[in-house]
């Protein structure tokens, strides 16, 4: 049984998950995949079950009764692969935003080098977005900054979705206490594992914006992460 799993968040990705899920099997390392579809309305989750049916013991998926955010999506996700036994667990985007070349960087960063979370980050070395317009990434470069400054976290790409745990991070940090489902979900998840003292490491990655489907990217989300990280500063781990 492979030692990794990596976690694909859904809704309404059926032009880029066939493509990912290929991409993720055709790496040198042995990668299991969760999807984690929200009934997506498009029926991505019917593609997945067509290609478990192929991978029965690779690719999995759970699948939820509506739209619940992102966070309790990834929290779904962990608590399963913990219950399977995981070693590291993945976070990943579906639209090909997340290089699949990178995982066995992530996952190397944890299981070879010493980190108890690896982050593929986007502002480690320079700013590495390709496609996002200037706004965007001024919005998310700045956001990052925002959160070190407020918070006090050492990492450069606070949002980032691209991150590999290890079980022992997933198994400390109370997942059930987790508040946030957007772009504040990833801050604490982070923040959690830093408060904790888990070696964190960044792993600079280049960032893609999707070229298939649309993103799931609102207002709502930015305004519950500037807020959120002011809360979490408040409150520390009490």
């Amino acid at each position: 049984m492979a030692d990794a799993l990596v976690i694909i968040p859904t809704y309404n990705e059926r032009e880029n998950i066939e493509g990912i899920i290929h991409a993720i099997f055709n790496q040198e390392k042995d990668f299991h995949i969760l999807v984690v579809d929200d009934n997506s309305p498009d029926g991505t989750g019917e593609i997945v079950k067509t290609l478990i049916k192929k991978r029965p013991n690779q690719l999995f998926i759970e699948e939820r009764k509506g739209k619940n955010g992102l966070g309790t999506a990834y929290i779904h996700g962990f608590k399963w692969g913990l219950a399977k036994n995981y070693e590291y667990i993945i976070e990943m985007d579906a639209d090909f935003s997340h290089n699949p070349k990178d995982l066995i960087r992530l996952y190397n960063a944890c299981a070879k080098n010493g980190a108890d979370v690896s982050v593929g980050s986007r502002y480690s070395k320079g700013v590495n977005v390709v496609n996002w317009p200037m706004k965007r990434v001024l919005l998310s470069y700045f956001a990052s900054k925002y959160v070190r400054f407020v918070t006090g976290l050492p990492v450069h790409d606070t949002t980032a979705g691209f991150v590999c745990y290890k079980r022992s991070v997933l198994e400390t940090i109370q997942l059930d206490k987790i508040r946030f489902v957007g772009y504040a979900f990833q801050i604490e998840m982070k923040f959690k594992s830093w408060k904790h003292q888990f070696n964190i490491q960044e792993v600079s990655v280049i960032f893609t914006d999707r070229t298939a489907g649309e993103s799931k990217m609102s207002g709502g989300i930015v305004y519950e992460a500037l807020l959120g990280v002011i809360k979490m500063r408040l409150k520390g781990l009490r």
